[in-house]
């Protein structure tokens, strides 16, 4: 079991590193367009800074497995304060990243807490704990 935790401890890191570069670069205007309207904040800035918290996040999840709970649960935490933004693509009919019909849009909503609940088990908050 510790095997596979670390691999998605790593796993999910890295994707997250890869999100947050991205979002930072190549496909910034399409993260752009899935901020919501009402959200108060500029729609390049909360790109730019959710793209720094990636980075953060994943890159602490892979180089820090002593902090492994604590990254783990921010992580997670991170993915529900998040999922607003991705009901409100739905609601508002916001294509991006091929997400192009109510349909894609609605089946993505189920992605989210999978996402939480791969952070809290790949940072050791879930299932059995090993010892040592």
């Amino acid at each position: 079991m510790p095997l596979a935790r670390t691999a998605a401890r790593v796993a999910l890191g890295s994707i997250m590193v890869g999100a947050g570069v991205l979002h930072l670069t190549t496909q910034r205007q399409e993260f752009q367009a899935q901020v919501p309207d009402w959200f108060p904040v500029d729609e390049d800035l909360t790109v730019l800074g959710s793209g720094v918290v990636e980075i953060g996040l994943g890159a602490a999840f892979v180089a820090l497995p002593r902090h492994q709970r604590l990254v783990g649960a921010l992580l997670a935490a991170f993915y529900v304060v998040i999922f607003p933004g991705n009901i409100a693509q739905y609601v508002e009919g916001t294509g991006a990243f091929g997400l192009d019909t109510d349909t894609k849009r609605f089946v993505r909503l189920f992605f989210q807490p999978l996402l939480v609940l791969w952070a809290l088990w790949g940072g050791g908050l879930l299932g059995r704990r090993s010892r040592g």
